[in-house]
């Protein structure tokens, strides 16, 4: 009941997530608005270490598994808020819903899961039709947009990569210490890259964008990872890589509700 609770959680803030990325980067770029999640995030995890009292090992297995989770992170949510930029909020729950396909293939050579057995490629081909449908009628959302599109595509397969590289190694730790070791591989990364790119502290934050950081770094970053790879530890990889099936419907609903997104019938209907 604890894992169904859990997986169904990481659905809403997955379907949430999108939206809040996209508000983040309003006016501080979104090299700031990652870094500063991610940075959050890394404090979060570990005062709720410290909180539970949980154990955060450091064996070999232990920072294998944290380099994983965190080059993972850096390569996956780079690409996604880079692409971000130019594709509506929705759209990245959308492309991410490649995942189950990717992460099948990957878990069935790497892993020898059964995730290619007949019934399951049929819903996975229902669903890759279905995501066809809707990436159909994109075009009129811009010249940026196939830009976006790709490097969602790019950081859902750093994702799809990391995860089953967790599994693989399969080290048995926690949800919190997962998330704070790999994040604590993620922040340097993002720091020095923001270092490099930008550097310079944002003026002024907007309220949205501050409670957006606020709401990815707490709610996203720190108690969503720390679900997902308490769900990853003990669930297949490629049944948690379905929640990215799920949750674009409801992303695309709230890019339309709270931010006039465009949500026309046959994307519905995809």
């Amino acid at each position: 009941m604890i894992t169904k609770i859990a997986y169904i959680n990481v659905i809403i803030i997955w379907a949430t997530t999108p939206l809040a990325i996209k508000w983040s980067s309003e006016g501080v770029g979104y090299l700031f608005g990652i870094t500063s999640r991610m940075l959050l995030g890394m404090l979060v995890a570990y005062v709720a270490i410290l909180v539970i009292r949980t154990r955060m090992p450091w064996h070999r297995g232990a920072v294998a598994t944290y380099l994983a989770a965190g080059l993972g992170i850096y390569a996956t949510m780079g690409t996604i808020y880079w692409g971000a930029q130019f594709i509506p909020s929705g759209w990245v729950s959308v492309v991410f819903g490649l995942s189950p396909i990717i992460t099948g293939v990957m878990a069935a050579i790497v892993l020898k899961e059964d995730a290619v057995s007949p019934h399951k490629l049929l819903g996975i081909a229902l669903g890759f039709v279905g995501l066809l449908v809707v990436f159909g009628h994109g075009a009129d959302l811009g010249q940026d947009f196939l830009r976006g599109v790709i490097a969602c595509v790019v950081g859902t397969f750093f994702h799809a990569l990391s995860a089953v590289t967790v599994k693989r190694i399969n080290a048995g730790i926690g949800g919190f210490a997962l998330t704070a070791g790999g994040l604590s591989f993620t922040v340097p990364l993002l720091l020095i890259h923001w270092a490099i790119a930008d550097g310079e502290l944002p003026s002024h934050i907007q309220a949205r964008a501050g409670l957006s950081i606020l709401y990815l770094g707490v709610v996203s970053s720190a108690i969503g990872f720390a679900l997902y790879y308490y769900i990853l530890k003990r669930m297949s990889v490629s049944r948690v890589s379905l929640i990215a099936l799920i949750t674009p419907l409801m992303a695309l609903g709230l890019g339309n509700i709270f931010n006039q997104e465009p949500l026309s019938r046959e994307i519905i209907t995809g």
